[in-house]
């Protein structure tokens, strides 16, 4: 039969872990260290939080495409300013040259009319003017336009026509192009314009701005043959 041998053991404890004034100056001491927080501590209220709206910048970038097209832009107005102004000086030109003419006007050709008219005379007349620059309004070789053109030729024949493509239309006779001559007129089916028959499907005109009288191939088919006297 086994016996347990118990051990008895005497444990020591400290001095002041039984001295009841030392135990009671530790009770005191934790009373005035709550006393002193509780006396000299701060406090700090915290409202609630005032609620901010927040935004953010946007902001774009442009591509690739956007600045070929705006640099095509500018591109093409410093063209068009440069036309404008190139087409400015070109008027300013003409109507210089158009104020210093002085030589004879259709009336002063018209006072004096020759004994006979002839269409090949016309035809004649109207090739010293090729080269003439156009000029709405235009009736004497400072500059033309169509029906100031062929107003002016004429004259030189002894024939009056007014400065205008219907009128012009009115004062002659209606014939087919088969009998069509050089040195008859050419009159646009819709009244624009007015030249010289020059035989061969062509025309002696003054075209419009920019361009001077010259001899050309008809360039449509919508026009009927007129002649004069």
């Amino acid at each position: 039969m086994a016996v347990a041998t118990g051990l008895v053991a005497t444990l020591a404890l400290p001095g002041y872990a039984v001295n009841p004034a030392a135990n009671a100056d530790g009770v005191e001491a934790a009373e005035a260290m709550a006393q002193l927080r509780s006396t000299q501590s701060q406090s700090l209220t915290v409202e609630a939080a005032t609620a901010q709206t927040v935004s953010r910048d946007q902001f774009t970038a442009t591509t690739e495409e956007e600045l070929a097209a705006a640099q095509a832009a500018a591109q093409a107005a410093a063209q068009a300013a440069a036309a404008s102004a190139a087409a400015a000086e070109r008027r300013a030109e003409l109507a210089a040259t158009y104020t210093a003419y002085s030589g004879p006007t259709a009336q002063d050709f018209l006072a004096a009319p020759p004994a006979s008219y002839s269409q090949s005379a016309v035809v004649n007349i109207g090739l010293q003017y090729v080269g003439t620059p156009y000029r709405y309004g235009g009736t004497t070789p400072a500059g033309f336009d169509c029906s100031g053109f062929t107003a002016y030729v004429f004259a030189q024949v002894g024939i009056s026509l007014p400065h205008s493509v219907s009128g012009q239309a009115s004062m002659g006779t209606k014939i087919s192009r088969a009998d069509a001559v050089p040195g008859d007129l050419v009159i646009l089916n819709d009244h624009s314009h007015v030249g010289i028959y020059m035989g061969n499907g062509a025309i002696l005109d003054a075209p419009y701005p920019g361009k001077t009288v010259q001899a050309r191939p008809l360039w449509t088919d919508a026009y009927y043959i007129v002649r004069i006297g």
